[in-house]
């Protein structure tokens, strides 16, 4: 987009912001008072950005025209450099804010996670991966509540599903989607030897009833008794449940809960979510978001991070990144690889528009 496009689109935007106050300052109905303010909510801080933007210019404008008086010379130079160095971050800052928003990226999230290649040690990893996840969700302040945790004898993980609320949680955890490899040497193992093992993640955006329409004809809901790690808490009642979609085959087991109710109403939130996923992907095909694209076989040449322990190092691949501070990664602090991955999806938006 050059830049007599980008302003003639912000003069639009400004001119819209001001169309919608005018029309909030009568008498809208009900719905249309509601549609309008949602309006201009989402403008306003776009606005406030321009607005910053057309100040910055006619500061520039200025300091130019001050230029020429020997007395404000150095004064008017000096705050031109600063101003050269502004509205170039300005603009990009708005050419960012005016890309195509995904509408999922405000939602809260489903994050899946599951043992691939490995083992027992994928397996144990997994617990790790899950736990890192509860970490960097406590440190943003969402909410995160465990729908299903299957453990194996030894303390791995089985299957892990939880459900994270709070404000754009997608937006920060859709990168996480993929296979994480391990490299460390195994408690297990008696040579000392380095061992490598993968764990699939898929975060999906949480769906609502009215995101997928699921018709109870469509479904095959079975009940059994659950069982757990070695014999361990094992429910004497039909509380586990397993549900079928026929129509596209995705089955849902949960045992988490003693109330089969319960179950199932966890159960259909996740069926929701990979429905809604699928949906997405089908009308997003160049996103290629569907949880098979997302999780890839599991095979250890798959990856879009590694986690070195011998090395004390965490690299992700799809940027090049690495990080010395593995035990920090580990308690959560995920912001560093998370943005630098925003960034480069921002980039390549970008870069695809020109």
């Amino acid at each position: 987009m050059s830049g007599g496009e980008l302003d003639h689109r912000l003069d639009r935007i400004s001119a819209r912001a001001a169309e919608l106050r005018a029309m909030l300052s009568e008498a809208l109905s009900g719905d249309e008072f509601v549609r309008a303010s949602k309006e201009l909510s989402e403008l306003e801080p776009l606005e406030a950005r321009i607005g910053d933007l057309r100040a910055a210019e006619a500061a520039m404008a200025e300091a130019q025209s001050m230029l020429a008086d020997p007395e404000m010379h150095e004064l008017a130079d000096a705050e031109l450099d600063q101003l050269r160095a502004t509205l170039p971050a300005l603009r990009q800052e708005i050419r960012i804010a005016l890309l195509p928003k995904d509408e999922a990226d405000e939602r809260s999230a489903i994050i899946e996670i599951r043992p691939a290649a490995g083992g027992d040690e994928a397996a144990l990893f997994a617990t790790e991966l899950f736990a890192m996840y509860q970490k960097y969700d406590a440190l943003r302040g969402w909410r995160f509540e465990i729908l299903e945790f299957t453990d194996t004898e030894l303390g791995g993980l089985k299957e892990g599903i939880a459900e994270i609320t709070g404000r754009g949680v997608f937006a920060k955890l859709k990168f996480e989607s993929g296979v994480h490899r391990v490299q460390r040497v195994p408690a297990t193992e008696s040579q000392g030897r380095i061992h490598t093992s993968t764990v699939t993640v898929a975060v999906l955006p949480e769906a609502e009833e009215v995101d997928v329409q699921v018709n109870d004809a469509d479904l095959r809901i079975d009940v059994y008794r659950a069982s757990g790690a070695g014999g361990q808490h094992v429910n004497k009642t039909e509380s586990a449940v397993r549900i079928t979609h026929i129509p596209s085959g995705i089955v849902v087991a949960m045992q988490e809960e003693r109330s089969q109710h319960k179950n199932r109403a966890k159960a259909m939130k996740i069926l929701r979510a990979r429905l809604y996923e699928q949906q997405r992907a089908s009308s997003h095909a160049s996103r290629a978001a569907d949880r098979k694209s997302q999780v890839g076989t599991g095979d250890r040449s798959e990856r879009i991070r590694t986690y070195n322990f011998p090395q004390g190092r965490v690299s992700d691949h799809r940027i090049n990144l690495t990080l010395y501070k593995i035990d920090r990664v580990m308690q959560g602090e995920l912001d560093e690889f998370i943005d630098a991955l925003t960034a480069d999806d921002q980039a390549a938006r970008l870069a695809a528009q020109e």
